[in-house]
C-alpha cells in the first residue's frame, strides 16, 4: 500500500543523517500489521528496532510501555511506539531520544481526528476521584496532532481508508561532508580518547573536563539530549583512572550513568587497563593498574558523604538533583556536572538557575560549555524539533528585562484555563517553562497534566503580560465512603496525596472527606525572586479558594528555606515522611492551611498527633534528618505549651540543668520537653546552636561524641555542659514549682 513511500523516507532520512516520523493511524490491529510492512519496505533489521507497546505485536524487541525508560542510554534504528491503549507522554520522550540518525520512530494512534476525544488508560490516571474518566478533556493530544500535522519530516498514513495524507519528504539541499576531528594541542589525555571522540563538541567537552587533574576545579558542561555529554564525561573518567586518579561518579540511578561507566570501560580496554570490572555488562566498579571508577546513587552520597575520599567526582544528570545534593558534591577535591538543557528528566536552566549561586561562592574555580552538536542525528533534525514543541522540552520562561521590574503590587493575578493556554503557545511555554524550573524533574506527562486533568487549576500572576510567578493546584479530598474505606484499607487513590496519607499512613478515615487545593508546583521568575511575588500569588489564592474548600495544602522535600517559606505563608505541618525520596534524598514535609471549621479540625487533630510521636519518630527513622530541618519544621506549628511530666521528671530535668543530674538517667522527658519547646508559642530563644543541640541528643538521641563533633564542642564533656545551659530557660518557662524549687537549689 506505501512501500514506496516509506523507502522514499528512511531513504532521505539517511541521505541526511536525521531521523523521519512515521504516523500510521486507524484500526490497532491495522496499524500493527502495517508497522511489520513499513519495517520491511524500510529494511530495518528487526534485531535494530524495538516495540514500545502493550503486546509484542512485532518480530523484534518489546518493552511494554511502563519499562520504556529500558530505552535511555541505547540507539536504535526504529521505535515502534503502540500508541492506541495509552498515550504517555513521558514514552514518547524517551522513544525520539533512542532513534539514531537516518532510523525511524513509528507512531501507531487511533484515527487523528477523533484521537483528541477518546478516553485511553492514561487519561484514566488523570481521573481523579471524584470526578470520572468523562471530565478529563483531550487539550493534549489535541494540540500533539496539531504540531503532527504540520511539522516537517513527518509522514501520515490513515491506514483504515488505505490514504497517505503526508509524505514526509523535506526534499533538503545535498550535505556537505565534513572534514576529521580537530584535536587539541595542549592536551594531556591519551590520544586514544580524544579519538574515541564523535563531534569536535565532544572534543572541547573532554578538554575541559581535563581540569579535573587538578584540585579546586569544577567543571560544567551542559548540552540537549543526543549530544554526547555522557560520554565524553566516560572519555574523561576513563582517561582520569588511567592516570592514578580515583574517579567518582554520581547520578541519580544507574541507568542515567550507564553511558559514562561503559565508555570509560571501553577506554581501560583500549589501553589493555582494566584490572577488573565487578560486572562487565553493569559495572559499578572499574579498576585500573592505579586509578579507579566507582559508582554511587547522588542521594546516598549526600546522606553519607563522599566515600572513600575520590580524587575527582563526576556528577551525571545534574539537572534532575534537588540543590541540597548538588551542593555535597562541593567538598570533592573537583568536580564536573553534566545537565541536560532541555529534557524529560531535568531541565539545566533549572541547574542555572537553583545551583549555580552555590556552585559560584564555592572555592572552585568554574568553567563551563556547551555542547550544540547532536552525536547521533544531524543539527537541525526535523524530529527533534517536533519533539522539542509537542513536548515542551525547550520551554522558558520570559527573558529576564521583560519581568526584572515586576512587583508584588504591580502583578495581576489571573485564572490560567486549559483552552486558553492551548490557543496562545508562548502562554502556555512560559507558564510550563516556569514549572519546569519550579521542581527538579517536571515531565511531558506533566503537561497533559496541566491541559486535561479534571481536578487541576493553574493560576498566575502577570507583569506586563508576561506570567512572572505560576501556581499549579490539585483538588484533593471530598470522596465517599466506599472509597475512603478502600484507601483506609490500603488502595491506592489517584491523585488525592494528602488525603492518601493522612488516611493509609496516619490511619484516620474521615480525612479523605474534606475538600482542598494542594500546591503541586509553584514558581516565581528567577529575575524578580525574593520580593514576595510568590507569597502575594498564594495570597490570591486563599482569597479565590479559601471560601469553596475546607483546606490548602502542599507536600514537597522538605528544606529549611522552603519550610520557613510556607510557615511565612500561613501552612504549618502534619507530618514528615520517614523514608527519602529515592531521586532528590529529601525526607518529605506535608503541610495544611486550614479554610474552614472542618479543616481546622483536620488540622488540629493531625497537628496534635505530630507532637505526640514526632520526638519517638525523630529518635528512629528520622535520626539522620538535618537538624535545621527538624527545627524549622517543629518551629511551623503553635500548639499546647505542656510536656506533661511527672513531677519526678522535672526534678531530672531541672538537676541536670541546675545541678549534677544527668541526661542518659531518663532522656524521655528531656525529648518531650524539647518537642515542648519548639512547637509551644513562647518567649525563650535558644541560639541556633543551642536548638541544634536539642535536637541531636534529646530528640534524635544521638551518640554524644557525634553531637560534640557535629556543633564544634572542644570535647563531650562541653557538649553535655552546653545542654545543661540549654535547658535552664526551658525549665524556667515550663517548669511548675517541683521543677523550680529543684533548680534553686544550685542557682
Amino acid at each position: 500500500m506505501f512501500d514506496g513511500a516509506v523507502r522514499r523516507l528512511r531513504a532521505e532520512a539517511r541521505e541526511t543523517d536525521e531521523r523521519r516520523l512515521l504516523v500510521l493511524a486507524g484500526d490497532p490491529e491495522r496499524t500493527r500489521r502495517a508497522a511489520a510492512e513499513a519495517l520491511d519496505a524500510a529494511a530495518v533489521n528487526p534485531a535494530d528496532a524495538t516495540l514500545v507497546g502493550p503486546d509484542p505485536a512485532l518480530d523484534c524487541e518489546h518493552l511494554p510501555p511502563e519499562r520504556s525508560a529500558e530505552l535511555l542510554g541505547t540507539t536504535r534504528d526504529a521505535v515502534v511506539l503502540d500508541l492506541h491503549a495509552a498515550c504517555r507522554p513521558n514514552t514518547i520522550g524517551r522513544a525520539v531520544g533512542v532513534v539514531d540518525g537516518g532510523g525511524l520512530l513509528v507512531l501507531l494512534t487511533p484515527p487523528l481526528d477523533a484521537w483528541a476525544d477518546r478516553r485511553d488508560g492514561f487519561d484514566e490516571g488523570l481521573a481523579v476521584p471524584p470526578a470520572d474518566l468523562s471530565a478529563v478533556s483531550g487539550h493534549f493530544r489535541r494540540r500533539l496532532v496539531d504540531t503532527l500535522r504540520t511539522h516537517p519530516g513527518i509522514a501520515i498514513v490513515d491506514v483504515d481508508a488505505e490514504r497517505i495524507d503526508r509524505d514526509g519528504l523535506t526534499e533538503p539541499a545535498p550535505v556537505l561532508a565534513g572534514g576529521g576531528l580537530l584535536l587539541p594541542d595542549a592536551r594531556t589525555f591519551p590520544d586514544h580518547v580524544y579519538e574515541a571522540c564523535l563531534t569536535d563538541d565532544q572534543v572541547e567537552a573532554v578538554l575541559a573536563l581535563e581540569r579535573l587533574r587538578e584540585d579546586g576545579q569544577a567543571v560544567v558542561v551542559e548540552a540537549d539530549r543526543g549530544r554526547g555529554k555522557s560520554s565524553a564525561a566516560g572519555l574523561a573518567a576513563g582517561a582520569l583512572a588511567l592516570a592514578g586518579e580515583d574517579v567518582l561518579v554520581a547520578a541519580p540511578a544507574y541507568r542515567n550513568a550507564a553511558e559514562v561507566l561503559a565508555r570509560a570501560q571501553e577506554r581501560l580496554c583500549a589501553a589493555d587497563a582494566l584490572v577488573s570490572a565487578d560486572d562487565p555488562e553493569t559495572p559499578h566498579e572499574l579498576a585500573a593498574p592505579e586509578g579507579r571508577i566507582r559508582f554511587r546513587r547522588a542521594a546516598d552520597v549526600a546522606d553519607g558523604g563522599l566515600p572513600d575520599d575520590p580524587d575527582a567526582v563526576i556528577v551525571d544528570e545534574a539537572a534532575a538533583l534537588p540543590v541540597h545534593v548538588l551542593e555535597s558534591f562541593l567538598d570533592a577535591p573537583s568536580v564536573a556536572f553534566t545537565t541536560t538543557v532541555h529534557g524529560y528528566e531535568g531541565a539545566g536552566r533549572g541547574f542555572s538557575v537553583r545551583f549555580r549561586d552555590a556552585l559560584d561562592e564555592s572555592d572552585h574555580a568554574v568553567g563551563e560549555i556547551r555542547m550544540a552538536e547532536p552525536i547521533r542525528y544531524a543539527a537541525g533534525d526535523p524530529v527533534e524539533v517536533w519533539a522539542f514543541r509537542a513536548l515542551l522540552l525547550d520551554a522558558s520562561p520570559p527573558v529576564d528585562p521583560l519581568v526584572a521590574d515586576a512587583e508584588p503590587e504591580s502583578a495581576e493575578y489571573v485564572a490560567l484555563d486549559p483552552a486558553d493556554l492551548v490557543a496562545d503557545e508562548p502562554l502556555l511555554r512560559d507558564v510550563f517553562g516556569l514549572l519546569v524550573l519550579a521542581h527538579y524533574r517536571t515531565e511531558p506527562d506533566d503537561l497533559a497534566r496541566l491541559l486535561d486533568a479534571p481536578n487541576v487549576a493553574v493560576r498566575a500572576l502577570r507583569f506586563d503580560g508576561h506570567v512572572v510567578s505560576v501556581a499549579l493546584l490539585a483538588r484533593e479530598g471530598g470522596l465517599d465512603a466506599e472509597t475512603r474505606a478502600d484507601m483506609y484499607d490500603g488502595a491506592r487513590i489517584r491523585g488525592n496525596m494528602l488525603p492518601d496519607v493522612l488516611t493509609t499512613q496516619l490511619r484516620d478515615e474521615s480525612a479523605g472527606v474534606p475538600v482542598g487545593y494542594r500546591v503541586l508546583r509553584i514558581a516565581t521568575h528567577h529575575a524578580a525572586r525574593s520580593r514576595g511575588l510568590g507569597s502575594r500569588l498564594l495570597s490570591e489564592v486563599r482569597a479565590e479558594f479559601g471560601d469553596d474548600v475546607d483546606w490548602l495544602g502542599v507536600g514537597y522535600g522538605a528544606t529549611p528555606e522552603l519550610l520557613d517559606f510556607w510557615t511565612g505563608n500561613g501552612y504549618a505541618p502534619v507530618h514528615l515522611s520517614t523514608t527519602r525520596n529515592d531521586e532528590s534524598g529529601e525526607y518529605s514535609a506535608l503541610m495544611l492551611d486550614p479554610t474552614s471549621d472542618a479543616g481546622a479540625d483536620l488540622f488540629d487533630r493531625h497537628a496534635d498527633q505530630f507532637v505526640a510521636r514526632i520526638g519517638d519518630v525523630l529518635a528512629d527513622p528520622l535520626a539522620d534528618l538535618d537538624p535545621d530541618v527538624a527545627r524549622a519544621t517543629l518551629s511551623g506549628l503553635d500548639r499546647d505549651a505542656d510536656p506533661g511530666l511527672a513531677d519526678w521528671e522535672w526534678r531530672q530535668v531541672a538537676s541536670a540543668a541546675f545541678g549534677p543530674g544527668l541526661f542518659d538517667m531518663a532522656p524521655g522527658p528531656y525529648r518531650r520537653l524539647a518537642v515542648t519547646y519548639f512547637t509551644a508559642d513562647v518567649d525563650r530563644d535558644l541560639t541556633a546552636r543551642q536548638e541544634r543541640l536539642l535536637v541531636m541528643k534529646p530528640l534524635q538521641a544521638r551518640p554524644w561524641d557525634d553531637v560534640a563533633d557535629a556543633l564544634d564542642y572542644h570535647s563531650t564533656a562541653q557538649a553535655m555542659r552546653a545542654l545543661g545551659d540549654a535547658l535552664e530557660p526551658l525549665v524556667d518557662e515550663f517548669g511548675p514549682d517541683a521543677a523550680l524549687t529543684e533548680a534553686d537549689r544550685y542557682r
